[in-house]
């Protein structure tokens, strides 16, 4: 366990090479490179991973201190590592997982300019994300925090010669940004609360020193939770993930499965001590989750990119995660996380397959038949889709949403569990939607075969984790992690009502199963009937474009400050000091006016003035009695 630093050293040492020669390295030695490191600290984490499950005892952890960070007074926050369940579950996703997707993209990226700068900015991104699940303490997890939105900014924005990229970019960094604002208070209120950021003496000293329910308790939990909600793409800061679309789709493959959008609810799980002593706030984050699961699901309905279907999956998904984290089911939420990095890695990746065999139409509307030209393909959305959709016993997305619906169901919040429920029936339908128009019916986009080992293996090995196998993984979290209701209500053998739980739960996703097949197979006629009913139209309108929160941000936000840009260009603190000079002129002009030669004029003048003074010192003489 001593060489864990190894595990974002490899990548951060790929991206000083990648990012020093660049345009001087050929694709193949760039692909080595990028690939090559994350394909070390993958191995480097099945070595310490195995070595931590056989030395370390349940509920333990190992900590690395490498060296002293900085020092202000009694502050000095280490450059330090801790390997616990938790930290080790996020490393084995994000090395794993970020492997095969940077094997995927070797093959997916060839010809494309930037190739070495690609891997450049993949390779960062997962060091961050790295040094963001195993910082011993909350200053450096921030550090990894802020790597991670960056990386984010740079790739999304990876063809920047496109304005709408760009523009994208900036969204997503300056959305994301706002989350980090409210986590940045959260830690000084923290340190200020507590005098420390060292993770496990806040897991001490929170439940003794912070009291539960207090003002300050909320304030810091609603400070973390935000940071939360702005990376994780919940509500209200949901808005920047379906335009992070603009990146090449390896890239929305590592930001959906292995890193960015997961490091919120690493962030609330890790911090659950801060949580249990503010449970109002708890129970809003499980309130964000089922609110956010809905309306992604509706807007999946309607979307026409293949891209961003997944991208409002994601979002739903992910508030399944809040979901169980509301619910008090920490572990529950750590395992969709898991088993969801192995069906989104899947099915975006396919998605790129997809969409290069279309020659990258992404339109699901303008393809089809596409079963016949890529089969392989096609399987995959099949097992990926069936996994999204928790297809009962066959699919590993069955063993972890159901889970959490049951810790939901048990924990005593009925709100949840219908919401999490109505979730699972929309993605059903969802699914069915996009598999059927890409896969099936007639050919409207001519396709091309696509062969490659470097895009099989990757998919073979996620298509086989996202069947039932992956279920058998079991993250290492016991001792960690809280246990929820419903694990120790079925270890103690009174689960009663796990098996009506799960029938409900299996009953939606069928259901919705079979509501898509009726809705989307044959001729359509009851959804093109919706769709050009005045009502319909409109409420795909809205659901389309995200139930109208980017117009909304627009008006509140974007256009008042494009207003103060505007005025300040013309720079109205000079002209107000402009005036001086102005007024100065102007007394010029006026007094030369009167230098006419005239001594006639002059006399009036004089005369004039002294009448005025006379009236004056007349009038102060008056006052003065």
């Amino acid at each position: 366990m001593s060489v864990l630093f190894l595990t974002f050293l490899f990548p951060l040492v790929g991206f000083l090479i990648l990012a020093s020669l660049r345009d001087r390295l050929s694709e193949n030695a760039a692909a080595v490179v990028g690939v090559g490191s994350m394909g070390l600290s993958a191995l480097t984490t099945l070595v310490v991973g195995l070595d931590f499950l056989n030395t370390v005892p349940l509920g333990e952890y190992y900590h690395s201190i490498l060296w002293t960070w900085f020092r202000v007074g009694e502050f000095a926050p280490a450059f330090g590592l801790q390997l616990d369940g938790l930290s080790l579950t996020m490393t084995g996703v994000v090395t794993g997982v970020g492997f095969f997707i940077h094997l995927f993209a070797s093959w997916y990226m060839r010809g494309e300019e930037g190739y070495a700068r690609f891997f450049s900015y993949m390779n960062l991104f997962v060091a961050s994300m790295l040094v963001l699940v195993q910082a011993d303490n909350l200053a450096l997890l921030y550090l990894g925090w802020e790597g991670v939105g960056i990386c984010s900014y740079l790739l999304i924005g990876f063809y920047f010669r496109d304005l709408a990229n760009g523009r994208a970019a900036i969204k997503a960094f300056t959305v994301t940004r706002v989350g980090d604002v409210f986590l940045a208070i959260g830690l000084f209120l923290l340190f200020r609360e507590l005098g420390t950021l060292d993770i496990y003496e806040i897991f001490i000293r929170a439940p003794q020193e912070l009291m539960t329910g207090s003002a300050t308790t909320n304030l810091i939990a609603l400070m973390l939770l935000g940071g939360a909600v702005g990376k994780s793409a919940q509500l209200p800061l949901q808005t920047w993930l379906a335009d992070a679309m603009a990146g090449p789709t390896p890239v929305s493959a590592l930001i959906h499965a292995a890193t960015m959008v997961t490091a919120g609810v690493y962030l609330i799980a890790r911090m659950h001590p801060v949580f249990e002593s503010a449970p109002a706030v708890l129970e809003l984050v499980g309130q964000i989750g089922a609110v956010t699961l809905v309306l992604a699901g509706f807007s999946a309905l309607v979307q026409t990119d293949i891209k961003r279907v997944l991208a409002y999956s994601t979002m739903s998904q992910i508030g399944y995660m809040f979901l169980a984290l509301g619910a008090g089911a920490y572990q529950a939420a750590v395992f969709h996380l898991m088993t969801h990095a192995f069906f989104k890695a899947l099915l975006f990746l396919s998605s790129g397959a997809v969409i290069l065999a279309c020659h990258h139409e992404q339109n699901i509307l303008k393809m089809g038949g596409l079963r016949k030209v890529i089969p392989f393909v096609w399987i995959c959305f099949i097992v990926g889709g069936g996994a999204l959709a928790a297809l009962p016993f066959v699919t590993v997305g069955f063993y972890s949403k159901d889970q959490i619906l049951w810790e939901a169901w048990a924990s005593g919040h009925p709100g949840l569990f219908w919401a999490g429920v109505v979730g699972a029936f929309l993605t059903s339908i969802y699914t069915f939607r996009l598999i059927w128009l890409v896969f099936h019916g007639e050919e409207k986009t001519h396709a091309q075969p696509i062969r490659g080992i470097s895009y099989q293996l990757p998919l073979l090995v996620l298509l086989v984790l996202s069947t039932a196998v992956g279920a058998l993984i079991h993250p290492p979290l016991a001792g960690v992690l809280p246990e929820g209701v419903g694990s120790m209500l079925q270890a103690a053998g009174k689960a009663h009502d796990l098996h009506y739980v799960e029938l409900i739960a299996a009953s939606a996703a069928l259901l919705g199963l079979a509501v898509g097949i009726v809705l989307f197979t044959g001729e359509r006629r009851l959804v093109t009937q919706m769709r050009n009913s005045r009502l319909g139209a409109a409420i795909a309108h809205w659901w389309e474009h995200a139930w109208g929160f980017d117009a909304l941000y627009h008006l509140i936000f974007v256009k008042p400050f494009l207003a103060l840009v505007a005025l300040l260009r013309r720079d109205p603190i000079d002209g107000f000091w402009g005036i001086v000079p102005l007024l100065s002129r102007f007394g010029n002009i006026t007094m030369t006016k009167t230098q006419r030669g005239s001594l006639r004029g002059y006399a009036m003048s004089i005369a004039f003035g002294s009448v005025v003074i006379l009236m004056v010192l007349m009038t102060l003489q008056v006052m003065g009695k």
